[in-house]
């Protein structure tokens, strides 16, 4: 028998041509630092936001790259809302929690029947169908992935014009967080019948949603421009703002030098720029100038071990590594207190968080020690040597994490003086990307990833999903560590909080245990914000919102 969605559910969890381009699509100047309060919100006024890398994909199950889904947050509607103080669960495009039911195998939504998509067609029941069918299953021929915060998608059904549901092969305790996801932002006809290309770069205003905005041009690789729709009218019913976004317009740029980011917001040519340096903060400590530093409530930003190289398959040299990096030295030399030192794989803020600290403490001798005893002598040029082979490890640089050059600078200086190697990978992120896939390639991975739902765990280490450990090989699909694989399902496809929450705790542990992985700091999104922004907020996972965004004159 059916029952109301389960309470374990409602919580989860090049410089000069880029100031012309600011030049360009700045608009309105900061306000007076001086005005006394907010006041009433205003409706109307352009926003410029300054973005370090450009976005490379629209489509929603791959859009979890921040540039990606900073602008697909904001054009389209999810099912339910996730609210960012809370975690719980809300209504959106569906009128209420869905109705599942006992081993979560099967969910069933009422959804609105007043909500049309930007090109005038409406957002039906069996319009719904198709995203999940599309989103749950993928479609090889078009090289449109499955989503990796759906799991076990069997197939919908369209039950009535305003009922949908959705049944799955075994439990997905998960879907509900997932149809919060920007991963699930409800899409037209039109753009379903898309190929991947069709979401990509030079296609941007193809891709249609119901959101509060509706992209309107697309310079490729420079900039994207939103306009409010004067008819969205269906924001999830918990928000205070309803109707309209408050502003007209919002321009994306993309300003990939830091510099230029404060240097413009500072200056009140643009009014809001993510990714703020550590070293930059305290420029934002006045004048009306503000910070929001956004959680996102995920898989800390750390590295992983790829335990399949031979210089890695010996778990004493993985917890050298680890005793011989100093995590604490890390954060005080390039951070600020908006990055904690991690305390474990997940924040301390995400659903099914275990401390696992004491893996991660850090020993020099100890680690001198492990790599004594796994046989590695340190050569006549510093570096420990077995069997004629250096031990020299190549990690990538992490481009969309913050200061990830200087983190494994600092790593490079530590492991130095243990007679350990290390290389940083230079290259753009299409270089990075294909690097990471090769574990003779890049041997320690640095990255993060947010979701407010257990299930973050399984995407970011299981085989099947980002496989930052590499534990399937790519060239014969075999894994290495199939029990690592086992814990990781089992957070995906075991019914009741309790053992979602044992689950995570067990893969967790067991990721500690092995020596698989360094987590570094529990990630912020660092937005800085000019004078007479009010009503700027984050999703769950720190992409931006500015559905409630307004300008103070």
């Amino acid at each position: 028998m059916a029952s109301r969605f389960p309470r374990w559910a409602l919580a989860a969890a090049a410089v000069a041509t880029t100031a012309s381009l600011l030049a360009g699509c700045a608009a309105g100047g900061s306000a007076d630092p001086s005005a006394s309060g907010a006041g009433e919100p205003v409706t109307g006024g352009d926003l410029t936001y300054l973005e370090p890398q450009t976005w490379t994909t629209l489509y929603p199950p791959a859009a979890g790259f921040y540039p990606n889904g900073g602008i697909v947050n904001n054009i389209t509607s999810r099912l339910l809302y996730q609210n960012p103080e809370t975690l719980e669960l809300e209504p959106w495009i569906a009128t209420a929690l869905p109705e599942v039911n006992a081993d979560a195998t099967e969910y069933t939504f009422t959804i609105r029947t007043d909500v049309t998509y930007s090109d005038g067609t409406p957002l039906t029941a069996e319009n719904v169908v198709a995203n999940f069918d599309l989103f749950g299953k993928g479609n090889p021929d078009k090289k449109l992935t499955v989503s990796e915060a759906i799991n076990n998608y069997d197939h919908g059904e369209v039950v009535d014009e305003s009922t949908v549901k959705f049944f799955f092969t075994a439990p997905a305790p998960g879907f509900g967080q997932a149809v919060s996801t920007i991963n699930s932002g409800l899409v037209s006809d039109s753009t379903l019948a898309l190929g991947s290309e069709g979401y990509g770069p030079g296609n941007a205003a193809e891709v249609i949603g119901a959101g509060p905005f509706v992209i309107s041009d697309e310079q490729v690789g420079t900039q994207v421009t939103l306009e409010a729709r004067d008819d969205y009218d269906w924001a999830p019913p918990s928000l205070e703002h309803q109707g309209r976004p408050y502003l007209d317009s919002l321009t994306y740029v993309v300003a990939a030098e830091d510099s230029v980011r404060v240097g413009t917001v500072v200056a009140g040519q643009a009014q809001i720029a993510r990714q703020i340096p550590a070293p930059d903060e305290a420029q934002f400590a006045g004048g009306g100038l503000s910070l929001h530093a956004a959680a996102t409530n995920g898989v800390n930003n750390g590295l992983s071990f790829r335990f399949r190289n031979p210089l890695l398959s010996d778990i004493r040299v993985r917890q050298a590594l680890i005793a011989g990096i100093d995590r604490q030295a890390i954060i005080d030399t390039l951070f600020t207190a908006n990055y904690p030192l991690a305390t474990g794989a997940l924040a301390k803020t995400a659903r099914g968080y275990v401390d696992t600290s004491s893996y991660y403490e850090f020993d020099p001798d100890k680690a001198a020690q492990l790599l004594d005893d796994a046989g590695w002598a340190v050569g006549s040029d510093g570096i420990r040597e077995k069997d004629g082979q250096k031990l020299s490890l190549t990690f990538n640089d992490a481009l969309p994490q913050p200061r990830s050059k200087e983190v494994v600078t600092l790593i490079q200086e530590q492991l130095a003086g243990l007679g350990v190697e290390v290389n940083l990978l230079p290259g753009d992120q299409a270089a990075q990307t294909a690097a990471s896939l090769d574990v003779n390639t890049v041997q320690v991975y640095h990255s993060m990833v947010g979701r407010a739902d257990f299930d973050v765990l399984k995407s970011q280490y299981a085989s099947g999903n980002r496989n930052t450990l590499l534990n399937r090989d790519a060239a014969d699909s075999s894994v290495a560590d199939p029990e690592l694989d086992t814990l990781l399902a089992d957070i995906a496809s075991v019914p009741t909080t309790d053992e979602r929450e044992a689950a995570s705790k067990a893969a967790q542990e067991y990721l500690a245990e092995n020596a698989y992985i360094l987590p570094i700091f529990e990630e912020p999104q660092v937005f800085g914000l000019s004078g007479g922004v009010q009503g700027f907020s984050t999703e769950s996972v720190g992409r931006p919102s500015f559905y409630s965004t307004w300008l103070q004159k």
